[in-house]
């Protein structure tokens, strides 16, 4: 099964990014983006591809660790940019020490796990909204609209592991459906909080 480990926003933020994305909806050159839906809307904090249901207990454990050992902190949806010509995505800002922690602990857990995991890099925070669907998009005029959105404060206090299931039926547009599998709040002792640090290119 296709994993991830990931912070799911809670309902009332997504609500106010998806009044951002119907703006960006009516833009012109929108229909020419792939464009992510809501039930996607996620801050992968450490993707894990195909995982064998054999190292799913140790990976369960492993996370439920991590988790163990990470307090809660603060975050908020923030600005918006883009990877190259085809990814636009909004960012983030708050605790970023506290979420890069939580990624690399996760990333870590995985591994440990027995799960073949890409060559580690720093972690970029991003929710992506939608892809090019040719490098002839500009996305320039999206991430502008991007610029100003400040989303509401919430409280990190979960880690979550999710299933993406790949779509089946070959219709265009067809997305991935995920399913949280599980999740861990978030256990560890209170330390020095991120201010109101920002994320760089990837928000």
């Amino acid at each position: 099964m296709r994993l991830f480990a990931a912070v799911l926003p809670p309902p009332e933020r997504l609500t106010e990014l998806a009044h951002v994305v119907d703006r960006l909806h009516r833009l012109p050159g929108a229909d020419g983006l792939r464009w992510t839906s809501r039930p996607a809307w996620h801050l992968t904090l450490a993707f894990m591809g195909e995982v064998d249901e054999e190292l799913l207990p140790e990976l369960r454990e492993r996370l439920g660790r991590a988790a163990h050992r990470t307090p809660p902190f603060p975050l908020r949806l923030h600005g918006g940019g883009h990877f190259g010509r085809r990814a636009l995505w909004t960012g983030v800002a708050g605790g970023l020490d506290e979420l890069r922690l939580l990624a690399e602990r996760a990333d870590a857990a995985a591994r440990r796990a027995g799960v073949a995991m890409e060559e580690h890099r720093r972690y970029q925070a991003h929710l992506t909204l939608a892809r090019a669907r040719t490098d002839e998009v500009d996305l320039r005029p999206f991430q502008e609209e991007l610029g100003a959105f400040e989303g509401g404060r919430w409280e990190v206090a979960e880690l979550a592991l999710v299933r993406s299931n790949l779509p089946v039926s070959g219709v265009r547009g067809e997305q991935p459906r995920y399913e949280t599998v599980a999740v861990w709040p978030l256990e560890g002792a209170e330390s020095g909080r991120g201010g109101d640090g920002r994320s760089g290119r990837a928000g």
